[in-house]
């Protein structure tokens, strides 16, 4: 083939705008065992804001004895220069949480809810009805912020919407009656997550257009882990349905604390790079989050899963090859 023909979003049936909200230095540095310092965690941070990402989720504060990795959190927030217009949102399991993070200036709280009473009780130790209630606490805290200094976005997310590892697969009505009962906490943004990859895009497509239909006042917002392979295939059916919002994690950092063998996060970079070679803006640099993802992998010392960062764009490859 001479050369591409390139089609507009609207073509394709897709969204023009895509937004990325990395997750990575929350939901892929938790992951790690060997201890991030915490100048690294704010130059990575920093280093993923100057390549366009305007929502990360920086940090969360949990006990340190839970996830040791984010006994820094307050550290972290302290030392990020907020000198640009990003979001920084953090996870928290609970009211005590929320006040720590309101304390550290995060512009958005982040709670998950498991949609199974197995999982959830191993994630945070409560009912799906304790979970409510605590999420009700802080959505009214975060209420009383807002009326006074700031604006605070808060989210939670459905945990294993895809697919439970001790549960199976949940029934789509119990599905929407959790989603139901979320939006009406409060929330501004709902998360449905592929927590231990288990989704395929048949399914992603189906109950995604169910709750979608069933809240149309809450954003949606995808969180995808790719243990089977099928995490992208999974946003683009996520995409044909109308969603835009997508969370993603450098290098594909992440996984699952409670399910065996699961992976991480798509990468920020592969699903970037995708988006832009179909025509979806992001405002992303696909070359920036390599850079941040290099910087980790390095660290680490061991190749990151992430597609790009290990072959190249599209452009590097025609480069690499004449």
């Amino acid at each position: 083939m001479s050369g591409d023909t390139k089609r507009s979003a609207a073509d394709l049936g897709l969204p023009s705008r895509i937004q990325l909200i990395e997750v990575g230095p929350r939901d892929g540095f938790q992951m790690e065992d060997r201890f991030i310092p915490t100048e690294l965690k704010v130059e990575t941070i920093e280093s993923l804001a100057t390549a366009g990402l305007r929502e990360i989720e920086a940090v969360s504060f949990v006990h340190p004895r839970v996830i040791p990795q984010m006994r820094d959190a307050d550290d972290v927030m302290a030392k990020l220069s907020r000198t640009n217009d990003t979001i920084y949102w953090a996870l928290v399991p609970n009211l005590r949480g929320a006040e720590r993070a309101l304390a550290a200036q995060v512009d958005g709280i982040h709670q998950v809810i498991c949609c199974t009473e197995t999982y959830n009780r191993k994630n945070v130790g409560l009912s799906i009805d304790e979970s409510l209630a605590q999420l009700g606490e802080v959505v009214e805290l975060a209420r009383a912020e807002a009326g006074g200094r700031r604006d605070v976005v808060t989210a939670v997310t459905m945990a294993a919407t895809f697919g439970c590892p001790f549960e199976g697969q949940v029934d789509d009505d119990r599905l929407v009656a959790l989603a139901l009962r979320l939006a009406d906490s409060g929330v501004m943004q709902l998360g449905l997550a592929d927590s231990a990859g288990l989704g395929h895009p048949e399914l992603v497509r189906r109950v995604t257009a169910k709750i979608r239909h069933a809240v149309p006042q809450v954003s949606l917002r995808m969180h995808l882990h790719d243990t089977r392979g099928l995490g992208i295939a999974n946003a683009m059916a996520a995409l044909g349905e109308g969603v835009t919002r997508f969370d993603t994690s450098l290098g594909g950092l992440g996984g699952c604390p409670i399910m065996r063998g699961a992976s991480g996060n798509i990468p920020t970079e592969d699903f970037n790079n995708l988006c832009l070679e179909m025509g979806l803006e992001t405002g992303v640099s696909t070359e920036g989050v390599v850079a941040a993802s290099t910087r980790i992998q390095s660290f680490l010392e061991r190749p990151l899963e992430s597609k790009i960062l290990r072959s190249g764009t599209r452009q590097q490859l025609y480069a690499a090859n004449r």
